[in-house]
């Protein structure tokens, strides 16, 4: 019986036990859905400082969009027209209610493709789960006389993408 004592003591000290249970065994499912998700930041496009009397050249201005979607996540960019659209996007007077300045929205630096409402102009595109940023670029044409003041306008942004 010290033997088998002995034998048994220094088996436990080499992490080896004998059967004295019985084990059962499950698996445990772990599960998630990651639902389509984008959200939307932009950045303002700026003019700067206009002035009609400085020659023929238009003003340009550059901002953004930012869109963030789950990968794999398919949407649509589209721009609104504009608070006080009219023939055309324009901005208002911070002070006279009637007195705007015009200008146009565009998807390239070349000002020549217009990035309006339109769902087919920015569609086909396709989350990565990181942010991807969409220039914006605007042009208000030379020659728009209009009462020296400070105008803006608001664009809404909507972005497009299958419901969860």
């Amino acid at each position: 019986m010290k033997t088998r004592m002995k034998l048994l003591i220094a088996l436990m000290a080499l992490g080896v036990t004998p059967a004295l249970a019985a084990t059962a065994t499950g698996n445990l499912s772990v599960t998630a859905t990651v639902a389509a998700a984008c959200s939307v930041a932009t950045t303002a496009v700026a003019f700067g400082t206009y002035d009609p009397t400085a020659g023929s050249a238009d003003i340009d201005g550059v901002g953004e969009v930012e869109v963030t979607c789950t990968n794999g996540t398919t949407y649509i960019i589209e721009l609104g027209q504009g608070l006080y659209y009219s023939s055309g996007r324009r901005m208002q007077s911070s002070t006279e209610t009637y007195e705007y300045l015009g200008y146009a929205l565009f998807q390239n630096e070349a000002r020549t493709t217009a990035w309006g409402s339109d769902p087919e102009e920015m569609s086909g595109l396709t989350g990565n789960g990181s942010a991807q940023e969409y220039p914006v670029y605007g042009s208000a044409a030379a020659g728009q006389y209009v009462k020296a003041d400070s105008y803006a306008d608001t664009v809404v942004v909507t972005v497009t993408f299958p419901a969860p």
